[in-house]
């Protein structure tokens, strides 16, 4: 079994609610974790669904708030997002892209199958250095908060299922298996190489 501490990578498109909510609970537990996003740019809700608010990944989380607080500070008190904001800026400055990132992890964990795709597709195109070992897996997370609390605490057990498994890289599936006939949900794995 290893010792060391799994380097664990939560992605959704965005890097605001579901890899941000998995990233706080991980970092609770003890786990090496980052989270990204792998979108173009940063959009969070607007006043209507075709009226999103877009930010460059260079804005903080802090310039976001200030800046929803004086669109419409009520709005945004009641759909959570300036809740959301505050929690993600005392986790870290700002929101991350994965594809921008050169860090190594063991494990990356994805909330929908496009970010997974994404990741997926961004791995391979990198020149192989290492050959070190990542899996990539997918769990299905609705954006919304009350989703990404309980995708977050199902992130966390199968981290900690995963850090405790003696053959990681044989026994990851079986676990997988595992954990989508306990939570209903299907699970994507793809084993990739830095």
């Amino acid at each position: 079994m290893s010792t060391l501490p799994l380097r664990v990578a939560v992605v959704c498109s965005s890097n605001q609610n579901r890899s941000m909510e998995a990233h706080n609970i991980l970092k609770k537990r003890g786990f090496s974790v980052r989270s990204f996003g792998t979108g173009t740019q940063v959009k969070l809700p607007g006043p209507a669904p075709d009226k999103p608010n877009v930010y460059d990944f260079k804005t903080t989380y802090d310039q976001m708030y200030k800046d929803l607080v004086r669109k419409d500070k009520g709005l945004y008190t009641q759909n959570g997002i300036l809740h959301m904001l505050d929690r993600n800026k005392r986790i870290k400055p700002r929101p991350e892209r994965f594809q921008n990132c050169k860090d190594i992890f063991d494990l990356i964990l994805t909330c929908e199958e496009r970010v997974y795709d994404q990741v997926v597709e961004d791995l391979i195109s990198r020149e192989q250095e290492t050959c070190q070992l990542v899996h990539v897996i997918n769990v299905d997370i609705q954006d919304n908060l009350e989703e990404a609390t309980l995708g977050a605490f199902l992130i966390c057990e199968l981290c900690q299922c995963i850090q405790h498994i003696e053959d990681r890289d044989n026994d990851i599936e079986e676990l997988l298996q595992e954990f989508e006939e306990k939570s209903g949900r299907p699970f994507l794995h793809t084993a990739c190489f830095y």
